[in-house]
């Protein structure tokens, strides 16, 4: 058994990574706050949620506010726990308790 056998292939790319962190810690986030927040192009953005989307591990929510749609994200159980369990194998990695 390696080391590196519990990191999820998923949130190798900083920007996964970032999307899950801000919607973990605040529950839900809107594509401008995510696109701010991880300073992401559109595009870069669009493909990485669609990736966590496809994988189940994120969910989308499209509505209207007012006039404007608005197209906001959170995390589905699935998503909460393959990300725990990704933070759990790198703090194992690294040594911290």
């Amino acid at each position: 058994m390696t080391i590196i056998k519990n990191l999820d292939k998923a949130f190798e790319s900083r920007v996964r990574l970032g999307i899950m962190s801000v919607l973990t810690a605040s529950g839900q986030a809107d594509f401008n706050t995510l696109k701010g927040m991880l300073g992401a192009s559109d595009g870069n953005l669009a493909s990485h949620i669609r990736a966590l989307e496809e994988l189940g591990y994120i969910e989308t929510v499209k509505q209207f506010i007012g006039r404007k749609p608005n197209t906001s994200y959170s995390v589905t159980e699935k998503g909460r726990k393959a990300f725990s369990n990704h933070i759990n194998a790198l703090t194992s990695l690294l040594g911290i308790k």
